[in-house]
């Protein structure tokens, strides 16, 4: 007979707990698994999912806090697992986590599970509102089977905030499909034609929600600091959210409209890094990035905050640069010490794809939940 698996996520955009979700529910092995998704409305892949897999959306399943709306979604959620039945329910993302693991218990279910894509709190929080999410982050460990942490530091931070007990950790790693990424040759369209970009300008990328976590106003004042001093440049931001206005003032305000673009959200990824000379990413926390494993499989040398999951793959001065949060001068001085030694960014960028091997695809991960995790 065939496990039902409920897998709950807050909203379909294009990061990497989304991609996770929809794979799941999209590759498990349907002789033995039977996938629903359940998220909230509005997010960019709504339309393409719904046509692959089977959906059921939850109206009130929104990102921000919404005591009315979180309640309801609660409750919203809670009538379709009554009327879904199924065997396991798997959260993933902060707020689906919490009212998806809260809507699971009171629904009578016992394989409740999480995969923990970084925490919602971290130390740039203010003290109560940290602790209101480790609180709750805790309280939900109680009902919670199985944690599945995509990175080891998530395993460090969750134990020393008592969340969860070390034997309900189950690390998986995020996968993605590596042959595009490491033999993609058909550049359609081609960015730096796009962009209309001649043979000296060097292309910087990044990629994330427009929102605080990804700190990329200090994205942008890098990109300004490099064109005060070499206009061959061009940099772009790769995605959409809250921040897109305060970013737009940013770029406008600092006179390099013509050299930052923002390009919304992109299917065409793969072909946008191996593009691209440098990738950057700024955030102040992270899971594990699913851009970054991106980014190492295109050769396309990483130059990121120093930062949970980064560190475990990124080797500092061989696939890649590890910088400390905030510290732009260093961020703009590797991404111009490997923009003019091209020696040293195709010794890196060979690194950088070597470094991404068969535990790193989707068919692992899959694999990984079908054995690890759904089968107990």
């Amino acid at each position: 007979m065939k496990k039902k698996i409920a897998v709950i996520i807050t909203k379909l955009e294009l990061g990497g707990a989304q991609k996770v979700a929809i794979s799941l529910c999209e590759k498990l092995n349907k002789e033995f698994f039977e996938p629903v998704l359940i998220c909230g409305c509005g997010g960019i892949l709504d339309e393409e999912t719904k046509k692959k897999i089977k959906v059921v959306f939850v109206k009130d399943l929104v990102r921000e806090i919404n005591p009315v709306k979180d309640i309801k979604a609660l409750f919203e959620i809670y009538k379709i697992l009554k009327n879904q039945k199924p065997d396991i329910v798997h959260t993933h993302s902060s707020k689906a986590g919490i009212l998806g693991r809260f809507a699971a218990k009171l629904a009578g279910i016992k394989n409740i599970i999480h995969t923990i894509h970084g925490f919602s709190f971290n130390d740039t929080q203010n003290f109560f509102k940290k602790n209101i999410y480790i609180f709750l982050e805790r309280f939900c460990s109680y009902f919670t089977k199985i944690l599945i942490p995509v990175s080891t530091e998530n395993i460090t931070k969750g134990l020393q905030n008592k969340i969860g007990t070390k034997e309900k950790y189950r690390y998986i790693r995020l996968g993605i499909d590596i042959d595009n990424f490491k033999n993609h040759h058909d550049f359609t369209p081609n960015l730096r034609q796009e962009l209309n970009l001649n043979d000296n300008e060097f292309l910087v990328t990044t990629i994330g929600p427009f929102k605080p976590q990804k700190n990329l106003p200090d994205f942008i004042r890098t990109a300004k600091n490099i064109l005060e001093k070499n206009k061959n440049f061009k940099f772009v931001i790769v995605g959409d959210g809250v921040l897109r206005t305060e970013l737009e003032k940013m770029i406008t305000e600092f006179k390099i409209a013509d050299s930052v673009f923002l390009l919304g959200w992109r299917r065409d990824i793969s072909g946008i890094l191996n593009s691209s000379g440098v990738f950057v990413m700024t955030s102040l926390w992270e899971g594990l990035p699913i851009s970054t494993i991106e980014a190492l499989a295109s050769g396309t040398v990483p130059v990121v905050n120093d930062v949970d999951g980064q560190r475990e793959i990124i080797k500092d001065g061989f696939n890649g640069f590890l910088i400390k949060p905030y510290d732009i001068k260093s961020t703009e001085e590797k991404i111009l010490l490997l923009a003019d030694n091209e020696v040293l960014r195709k010794k890196m960028s060979q690194n950088a794809k070597n470094s991404i091997d068969e535990t790193f695809s989707l068919d692992y991960m899959i694999k990984q939940h079908e054995t690890k995790i759904y089968s107990l």
